[in-house]
């Protein structure tokens, strides 16, 4: 088939690990940033093609950096570049559909994706006691992008929900009354699940954990496997303790072809699509369900000419594993299949905020050895509160790339419940996880239905009942409430 000159590929791939303990030898993570955009260049057989890159895309990190993108830019030889920093809220999908979009409208010809991390080298500081110091920078990027709201509420938060691992734990509880699954059995099949990403990862030379694990390992509390939000513990969690940096370098095919890129290194973005509909948790209709998922995720299939059976190599995003389940639920993916190419967050790495990084180009690594297989990648952004998909192939997109946003679909298909605060009353559980500090459980919490179709959220401090909250299923239960606190 004939391509468009402006149509969209990627043609470099870019990733690190640095594990190094010494503090004064470990790369800070936009040097990791560098090296990896640096390793795309040499990747795609033209590392000129760097000097030319009209704009750099950059997901914020833990780091204080204010336009990493110009001191990327700045070491590859491209310090004319649009320089972007893209808040965390902001899906790392999107920045991939930015670049092709403007490639595909021939405005640019070339573009860069970087993300870096390095939680270990920073972890490596604290148990040293020694400083970890990073590049001092003030100026600004040429553009900020920002989410429009928050992602959680002062309800949520009042009654001790603040990490992302409580707000998943209320999800996993929700699929798990969905599915009529008791606790025991629920709790050994996800560790099974995660199993198997474990597996996946002694196979990827990237993961930062590849020494495989048990079901047993993953499913219960340990001195090193700490209980988090029951029933998750440590190992459901995303590792983010990582130094980790990942780039993608894309350009049209016009430029491919006169920088004489070789077409083995050419993987095609078939289609990006993505749902940015902010809800918080305890306001969604069904905790257990994500339409913005489904919607989103069958466009992207339908813009690329695919079904789900069509789906090849796939990559389901596991910040935590109700984030995979629902996922799979709403595309109508079945779990008994290979359900990562990296081993997931946490086996490969999760790296905060640019994991889909690592993700999306270790999935070309494999796209292009297996020439005219799809690849499918998905992104959350938030406690599930953005998704995001993108279909991949060696093979062009007869239609050319596509890309479609349906955050408006999400928003009239399921808009919010209302959330308040409640002195005294009753209603329905339908989300219930144990909060834990150290050691012990903290506080059981619940989300709550109202009479009058409003939700709620409500905490408990006593030790018998969040006992039972971890033996008994309470979702579906009638909760007591009393200026925020709930008893059976």
């Amino acid at each position: 088939m004939t391509l468009s000159p402006n149509t969209p590929v990627l043609v470099g791939i870019g990733v690190l690990n640095q594990r190094e303990t010494d503090v004064a030898k470990a790369d800070e993570a936009v040097a990791l940033m560098i090296r990896a955009a640096q390793a795309a260049g040499e990747d795609s057989g033209a590392p000129q093609l760097l000097r030319d890159v009209k704009r750099i895309s950059v997901p914020r990190g833990v780091w204080n950096y204010s336009n990493p993108a110009r001191l990327i830019g700045e070491a590859v030889g491209a310090p004319q570049a649009t320089t972007l920093l893209a808040e965390i809220g902001i899906l790392q999908q999107g920045l991939f559909a930015d670049a092709c979009q403007l490639i595909a409208a021939g405005d640019i010809d070339t573009a860069l994706v970087v993300g870096g991390e390095a939680k270990f080298r920073a972890l490596q500081a604290t148990i040293q006691g020694i400083e970890a110091p990073e590049t001092a920078q003030t100026e600004a990027p040429d553009i900020l992008l920002e989410p429009e709201q928050e992602i959680w509420s002062e309800v949520e938060s009042d009654a001790g929900l603040g990490m992302p691992v409580g707000y998943y734990a209320l999800m996993e509880s929700a699929l798990r009354h969905a599915t009529g699954e008791d606790i025991e059995s629920h709790r050994d099949r996800v560790a099974a699940l995660y199993e198997g990403m474990a597996d996946v990862a002694k196979d990827n030379p990237h993961a930062w954990a590849r020494d495989g694990m048990s079901a047993d390992q993953i499913r219960n509390a340990s001195p090193k496997n700490k209980m988090l939000a029951f029933p998750y513990t440590k190992y459901h969690n995303s590792q983010w303790n990582v130094d980790q940096a990942g780039a993608l370098l894309f350009c049209s095919v016009a430029k491919a072809e006169a920088m004489g890129i070789p077409r083995e290194k050419w993987v095609f973005p078939l289609a990006s699509t993505e749902s940015n509909f902010m809800v918080n948790t305890s306001q969604r209709v069904d905790l257990g369900g994500c339409p913005g998922a489904r919607l989103a995720g069958k466009k992207a299939l339908e813009l690329a000419g695919m079904t789900v059976d069509d789906i090849d190599l796939l990559e389901l995003y596991s910040c935590f594993p109700s984030a995979v389940q629902i996922y799979a639920r709403e595309i109508g993916i079945s779990l008994d299949q290979q359900i990562t190419v990296t081993g997931g967050m946490t086996f490969g790495g999760g790296p905060l905020n640019n994991y889909v990084l690592q993700s999306t180009a270790r999935m070309a690594e494999l796209l292009r050895g297996q020439p005219g297989k799809k690849g499918y990648v998905t992104s959350v952004s938030g406690m599930l509160t953005k998704q995001g998909f993108g279909v991949w192939s060696t093979e062009p997109n007869p239609n050319g790339f596509g890309f479609a946003d349906l955050t408006a679909e999400a928003r009239a298909e399921a808009p919010p419940l209302e959330l308040v605060k409640v002195d005294a009353g009753a209603g329905k559980i339908v989300g219930c996880t144990v909060l834990f500090q150290g050691d012990n459980p903290w506080r059981a919490v619940v989300v709550v239905t109202l009479p009058d179709g409003k939700r709620t959220v409500a905490y408990s401090e006593n030790a018998d009942l969040m006992a039972d909250a971890m033996k008994e299923e309470f979702v579906g239960r009638t909760a007591q409430l009393k200026d925020g606190v709930f008893s059976l």
